[in-house]
Parts: C-alpha cells; sequence; structure tokens
C-alpha cells in the first residue's frame, strides 16, 4: 500500500501548503492580519457605567487641561512593544534630521529587526529619512528606527541612550528603554504613554504621519521597490470617530497595544490602551471609551 508520506504533492496541494505557511507567518508578525473567530459580544458598559475596557491598563487624558477622564490600572509599569518608536521620532526630529537625505537599509537594521513582523525595507537599498519615518510610525517597521538613528548620527547603543534621556526629559520616570524597536524590552506606563503621545502630536510632521492611512515609499536603487504601506491603527479606516493620529505595538509581553489621538467637540484626548488579549480587543476599548465620552458630552 500507498504511504501518505510517499504521495507526490500536485499543484493545488502545493497551494494550500503554502498559504498555510503564510497565515501561520501572519499569526505570529507583530502587526499581523487578524484571524476571523467567533467573538462574545462585549458589553459596552460595566454595571457601574464605566467604559467595558478589556485591555490590562488603559487611559485617556484631556490634552487641553491634563484632566483625567478614564483610567484602568494607569501606572502599572508594562512592555510597550513598538509603541516607543514615538520616541524615536521625536529624538531624529529634535536632532534635525534632513527628511530629504537618504539613508541605506543595513544589515545592522536587519539584525535589531529579527523576531518582529515581516519587514519590507530591503537592505542593500536607500531611502528618504522621511519615507524611513513613514514606515515605522505607519506600518510599524522594525528596520526603521536603527536606519532613523544612523541618519542622525546614533548607533543602536546611542540611539537607546537618546531615548532614555528624551524620557527624562519629558518626566516620564517609568519609561525606560533598552532596545530600538521594542522587539526586546522598553517598559512604561499607560499614563506616561499617553502623555509621550501628546508630546509627538504637538510635531505637525510626525501627527501627520501618524493620522496617514495609506502610502507608498520607493526606494533608490538600481531597481528601486516601490513599497504600499497601509497604517495598522484600525480606528483611523473606520471614520467613526475623528482620530488624528496613534502607534500599534504587539510583543508576547506586551499583548497587543494602542496609543490614539482623538477630538471630540473640539477637545483633544490622548489615550493609550495596553496588554489587549486579541488583535481588534484594543480597537473596540478606544471604541468603547470613545462612545461613553460621547455620551457625557452630549448629556451636558
Amino acid at each position: 500500500m500507498e504511504r501518505a508520506a510517499d504521495r507526490k504533492l500536485g499543484p493545488r496541494a502545493w497551494h494550500v501548503v503554502f498559504a498555510a505557511a503564510l497565515a501561520w507567518a501572519a499569526l505570529i508578525a507583530d502587526e499581523a492580519p487578524a484571524v476571523a473567530r467567533r467573538t462574545t459580544a462585549i458589553a459596552a458598559l460595566t454595571s457601574d457605567g464605566q467604559p467595558n475596557v478589556q485591555s490590562e491598563a488603559a487611559i485617556a487624558i484631556d490634552s487641553k487641561t491634563g484632566k483625567l477622564l478614564y483610567a484602568k490600572n494607569p501606572d502599572k509599569v508594562r512592555a510597550i512593544a513598538s509603541t516607543g518608536k514615538i520616541f524615536v521620532a521625536m529624538v531624529a526630529r529634535r536632532r534635525e534630521i534632513d527628511l530629504n537625505a537618504l539613508t541605506k537599509i543595513s544589515e545592522i537594521d536587519a539584525k535589531f529587526a529579527r523576531g518582529g513582523s515581516r519587514t519590507r525595507l530591503v537592505v542593500g537599498h536607500k531611502f528618504r529619512n522621511q519615507d524611513l519615518l513613514r514606515a515605522m510610525l505607519i506600518a510599524s517597521d522594525n528596520r526603521a528606527p536603527t536606519a532613523i538613528g544612523r541618519a542622525v548620527g546614533l548607533t543602536p547603543k546611542e540611539l537607546i541612550r537618546e531615548l532614555n534621556l528624551l524620557a527624562k526629559e519629558l518626566g516620564l520616570k517609568k519609561t525606560k528603554f533598552t532596545d530600538p524597536s521594542g522587539l526586546r524590552g522598553n517598559t512604561s506606563t499607560a499614563r506616561e504613554m499617553a502623555k509621550a503621545l501628546a508630546t509627538a502630536m504637538k510635531d505637525p510632521f510626525l501627527a501627520e504621519l501618524m493620522s496617514t492611512k495609506d502610502i507608498t515609499i520607493r526606494s533608490v536603487a538600481q531597481t528601486p521597490h516601490a513599497i504600499p504601506y497601509r497604517n495598522t491603527n484600525r480606528s483611523l479606516h473606520s471614520e467613526r470617530h475623528d482620530v488624528t493620529g496613534g502607534k500599534t505595538g504587539f510583543t508576547n509581553p506586551a499583548g497587543y497595544c494602542l496609543l490614539i489621538a482623538a477630538e471630540f467637540e473640539g477637545r483633544p484626548v490622548h489615550m493609550a490602551f495596553f496588554g489587549a488579549k486579541e488583535k481588534l480587543t484594543r480597537f473596540g476599548d478606544f471604541g468603547r471609551v470613545a462612545k461613553w465620552m460621547k455620551s457625557k458630552l452630549t448629556q451636558k
């Protein structure tokens, strides 16, 4: 009798195997596509009328007044994954990065990106620095942080030092960096990361990048690559609320994370959600807090 292991796979069978391999790769990626599954409906509010937030830590702060609007474990120190890349962007801008200059993606960038999601920045190709910032903030490409650091004269070790100095300058005492991309280490709190987002959003260029839904960047090489990117912040695409920017992240220690800026009746609010168990939960949490806030404003 012919054993199953001895049978040759036909083209259709190989197509199935290849598709399964791609699906598995997506599941372990930093910002992998959501997997369709049956979920139990989550009530919008808790029994005491608060937003029914599922993330382990969350906060919403009125950026104009500094008033705390909502909080759940806001000062618990935890891993922050790729949300910390907003600090890389702020360091680069403070060091007056030349947005039109070119930086080549190197093996060092590839080394620091290992273990994260699939990168689309090809080693040996040059990119405009502004496009590296787009790749990092819009699509969370893990080869971008060290390349951006190099563009402003910093080695990976020096970049980490600058990230910590910036956190100290901003008065974020619980924010610590040990890695440029957030794949290994980097910790903070929901409160401190919401404050950091508010600072980053004051830079018009960074605010523009974090509000970009889709964009295509191109490398400068003998055979240029066109790379289409789509913002990983799903709430930005839904247009249900007036979302003005944000940054996503995921690692196993951090869970699914989201920094998000939005306006409610002209009132700027910055939020942070950390430690969600499922990919879409953080966006659902934002929706629940946003709906709750809108209802409170309507009642006034």
